[in-house]
């Protein structure tokens, strides 16, 4: 593995005004002040902007955050970034997420997930940096039926478009590799949370219908599990990762072995979507959200499983504690805990 320090470089990072990408630019921008981060987004509405204005108001106190509003899938402008930066380690969490909108919405995800980060990796080929790393998903998995989930097993089933984008930008990724002698690295992230995240996230949603007192709905019965796993111990994991590249080296052809990796970052912990909505009511009471007396059983719903989803998602994170010496182990309640917390700031 070849050691990357971050300092007195130029970092860029796409979907910085994004869930994981504010969290992770924010992180970089304390700990490495002689770098200069930059941060791409186009700053769509498909949620409730005014989190993504909070997020960059925050990061926007930073001497060393340079900010650009455009869109990944529109090469002058990633060209021109590229150009002017020369960045030397690429984080690339722009795209269009979630399971359910890429049936209704295809033409989001080609754009932002296959055309853009096409542009990303022309970049990287033409103006050569020491590290890619970009967003992947659990979602590659698709219907897999052997836990845990390892970056091993085949994955060639996706069950949604948005899946398959991801397994995609795995397979561009090691073709630049292989080509251009890229180092990339993937990271599939499981079911991300956390204070400020997505509304479109199920524990984001749930908290606005209760509010309104509307019905949630569980879907499969509630016998879906999931690996919910907390937003700073993903971050964590994308810095030890960043600092790290696969090494560069030539095969008995005298070609390049692709310099390519791909890694689950997963609490390796699933926990059935049940017991999920019990933790988040309890702390969702705890933080004064809801009242004491709230009735749950009045507005809860259980529902056959919907299209795209899977049963179960469980990460085998061996590899990367084998290689960066990390695991993620914030529990599920400590995460609910503060994202309550925050959502009782944030909107009440």
């Amino acid at each position: 593995m070849n050691k990357i320090n971050l300092e007195n470089k130029n970092i860029l990072v796409t979907g910085a005004a994004g869930f994981i990408g504010s969290y992770l630019a924010k992180r970089l921008l304390k700990e490495y002040p002689s770098s200069t981060i930059i941060g791409l987004d186009n700053m769509n509405d498909y949620y409730d902007i005014r989190l993504k204005e909070s997020r960059l108001e925050e990061l926007n106190k930073y001497n060393n955050f340079k900010f650009i509003k455009g869109n990944l899938a529109d090469k002058e402008i990633i060209t021109k970034i590229f150009e002017e930066y020369k960045p030397s380690v690429v984080v690339n969490l722009a795209a269009q997420a979630g399971v359910r909108y890429s049936i209704t919405n295809p033409d989001a995800y080609i754009e932002s997930n296959l055309i853009g980060f096409y542009n990303i990796l022309e970049a990287c080929r033409n103006y050569p940096v020491e590290h890619l790393v970009y967003a992947s998903s659990s979602s590659v998995y698709g219907g897999n039926t052997k836990v845990p989930f390892s970056t091993e097993d085949k994955v060639d089933n996706p069950v949604s478009l948005y899946a398959a984008t991801k397994k995609s930008n795995e397979l561009l990724a090691h073709s630049y590799s292989k080509l251009y002698n890229i180092p990339s690295t993937g990271l599939r992230f499981f079911t991300v949370y956390g204070p400020a995240g997505r509304p479109d996230m199920a524990y984001f949603g749930f908290t606005n219908k209760l509010i309104k007192g509307e019905t949630i709905k569980i879907f499969n019965y509630g016998n879906c599990k999931r690996d919910f796993t907390y937003v700073d111990d993903i971050v964590e994991g994308i810095i030890r990762v960043m600092q790290g590249a696969p090494e560069k080296k030539n095969g008995e052809d005298g070609l390049p072995i692709p310099p390519y990796a791909v890694y689950n970052i997963g609490n390796s912990n699933p926990e059935n979507l049940l017991d999920f909505v019990t933790i988040l009511q309890e702390e969702l009471v705890r933080a004064g959200v809801l009242p004491e007396d709230y009735d749950f059983e009045a507005h809860k719903e259980l529902v056959p499983m919907q299209a795209g989803d899977v049963l179960v998602t469980f990460a085998d994170t061996t590899p990367l504690e084998r290689d960066y010496g990390f695991k993620p182990s914030t529990s599920l309640r400590e995460g609910l805990r503060k994202f309550a917390q925050w959502y009782k700031e944030f909107y009440m």
